[in-house]
């Protein structure tokens, strides 16, 4: 990942990671529209920290009070019924379902709930309750009337946002709103919920960094600066944005949004695991006459023998597997070189492999060399795949 692609998903993340839109569904969808690989779920969750660190800026009058009034709450009995303190554990309380959850649907959250029809169905769908909660629930409850069932209930629908499309914010927002929250403290709360789990998410991914081919180190540390210092201008404006205002502009927007993804896909315009694709396809005579014969004349018969012809009186390799001069010499959707090595397309400017038989975006496993199966997160070898099918 280049500098400036990082800055770019950056001003995405601070952009969108507190209105109710789904940051994390814009940096891959964002990356589709613009041909990049995916940046993956490691950035993702490591950019946020940048985002988090604003909240934390901003809210830090408030946040102190809770951290030292919760502390001393727990040797003085007397403070243990000041909203401060109370407030403490609802964000406890709130942030175990998504803790639970996120590590048991880690290897999904990295695979399936990437896919471009999914996250643009989330757009729509959570949108819509969105829309609904705050037209026509009751407002009248303020963060004095939290409880632990409604902070497990705020926490519940958090959970929503490992799904990229949701909305981390948009989820928790919802949820406030169904409970009766005025828009102002569903926010609030929503914000000071995310904390914990995102902080933690980060720092845990922080370890997958090195090993993600496209981005690295140098990106993730750009994109997360540069979520910070957006993120900040955003969530000031969007805590006035919501004291005259409903959240119906961000309802409008996410429903157009998903539609302009499925109809994307649906014309294959965008394919769901990767970048755009039809427009980087070579020009025939690039794919190597062994691809596609030409058909009529005696010409065209000699040309078609004489590989048979070698194949039968050449020596086979020990492994009995095709040499690679019979793999393909560019992949046909985009147009990158095949590595023989691997049996993989290779983006010559990123150096990000794609599987050509599954149209999937994958990792090299650091031990084995061999690609990482999105979807299993096992290593695979495709050339010997290719062999046995064959």
């Amino acid at each position: 990942m280049s500098i400036v692609e990082a800055i770019i998903l950056g001003v995405i993340q601070g952009l969108t990671e507190f209105l109710p839109i789904s940051s994390s569904g814009h940096l891959r969808v964002v990356s589709a529209f613009l041909g990049w690989p995916d940046p993956g779920a490691a950035f993702t969750a490591v950019s946020q920290i940048g985002t988090e660190l604003a909240v934390l800026l901003y809210f830090r009058k408030r946040i102190w009070l809770i951290l030292s009034t919760w502390t001393r709450s727990l040797l003085n009995r007397e403070l243990r019924s000041d909203m401060n303190a109370r407030m403490g554990w609802y964000v406890i309380i709130g942030t175990i379902p998504i803790g639970v959850l996120g590590l048991a649907l880690e290897e999904q959250i990295e695979s399936l709930f990437r896919d471009l029809r999914l996250i643009a169905l989330t757009l729509i769908v959570f949108g819509v309750f969105l829309g609904i909660a705050d037209l026509h629930m009751r407002k009248h409850r303020t963060l004095v009337d939290l409880t632990v069932g409604r902070g497990l209930v705020y926490g519940l629908f958090q959970t929503l946002a490992l799904i990229p499309g949701v909305s981390r914010s948009g989820a928790t927002i919802t949820g406030g709103r169904l409970l009766g929250f005025k828009r102002a403290d569903a926010a609030e709360y929503a914000f000071l919920l995310a904390m914990p789990a995102v902080f933690a998410s980060g720092f845990y991914k922080l370890t997958d960094i090195g090993d993600n081919e496209y981005a690295g180190w140098t990106a993730a540390i750009v994109g997360t600066v540069v979520a910070f210092a957006i993120g900040y201008v955003v969530i000031a404006w969007l805590m006035r944005f919501i004291t005259t205002h409903s959240f119906m502009p961000f309802v409008y927007y996410r429903c157009a949004l998903g539609v302009l993804i499925l109809t994307l896909v649906s014309f294959n315009v965008l394919e769901p695991g990767g970048g755009e694709v039809g427009t980087e396809t070579p020009p025939p005579s690039s794919q190597g006459e062994q691809n596609r014969p030409e058909s009529g004349g005696e010409a065209d018969d000699d040309r078609t023998a004489e590989p048979e012809e070698q194949g039968a009186q050449g020596s086979p390799s020990p492994s009995g597997e095709p040499s690679p001069s019979a793999q393909p010499s560019t992949d046909p959707v985009t147009g990158w070189p095949i590595d023989p090595e691997t049996g993989l397309a290779q983006d010559p400017g990123t150096g990000q492999y794609r599987d050509p038989d599954t149209g999937e975006n994958v990792q090299l496993d650091p031990e084995t060399g061999l690609p990482i199966d999105p979807y299993t997160g096992q290593p695979y070898d495709p050339l010997a795949d290719s062999a046995a099918g064959q």
